[in-house]
């Protein structure tokens, strides 16, 4: 799953953050922090070098670099910017002793919650809606089969729709869970194979 650039508000205060669904945190850098904290970047920058001297929290884990585009004079410039996870933004803002921590905090862990939850029920609600597909397919595999009429040929035309809803409930799922690449398309409609899709 892609960032996403929410704005927190706080008194007329706005600072963008990137909101990273997949591990469940939040991202700022240090001049957003200090933005947020009402406090000196370098104030930010000593507490965050404090809290990883002293052990508090692991460097690798809690940092990653965001390309950010920014003006520098007339031109625009691309920069490699370390951002900061919810943990050592939580950490600044108990060192500084500022509200607006508490705040931040409060809001951020809102905010997460809310996108785990909603992401949960959509990937549940799309499940279910697969599984019932997939159950009258099969009761109706199941009624056909029972048929007394059925002859050898209308066997194979019944594995043959069956293997064609399977490929298609299958690659219908992994387009649900952001797995599906680009398939390559056929003349005549006819359906790529799981391992091509």
């Amino acid at each position: 799953m892609k960032d996403e650039i929410i704005i927190y508000q706080e008194k007329g205060q706005l600072v963008e953050v990137r909101l990273d669904s997949a591990q469940d945190t939040v991202w700022l850098s240090q001049k957003q922090m200090a933005k947020l904290f009402s406090k000196d970047v370098r104030t930010v920058n000593e507490h965050i070098k404090n809290l990883f001297a002293e052990g508090e929290l692991e460097r690798e884990p809690t940092i990653r670099d965001f390309r950010i585009v920014r003006q520098e004079g007339a031109r625009q410039v691309t920069r490699e910017i370390e951002h900061y996870n919810l943990d050592v933004i939580i950490s600044v803002g108990y060192r500084v002793k500022s509200q607006q921590g508490t705040r931040f905090r409060q809001w951020a862990t809102r905010v997460l919650r809310e996108h785990l939850t909603q992401g949960w029920t959509l990937n549940q609600q799309r499940f279910e809606a697969n599984a019932n597909e997939l159950e009258a397919a099969l009761a109706l595999v199941r009624k056909a089969a029972q048929s007394p009429t059925l002859s050898s040929d209308g066997g194979r035309g019944l594995v043959e729709i069956v293997s064609r809803y399977a490929q298609t409930f299958l690659l219908l799922q992994r387009y649900d869970e952001g797995l599906l690449t680009e398939p390559y398309v056929q003349a005549g409609g006819q359906l790529p194979s799981v391992k091509e899709a």
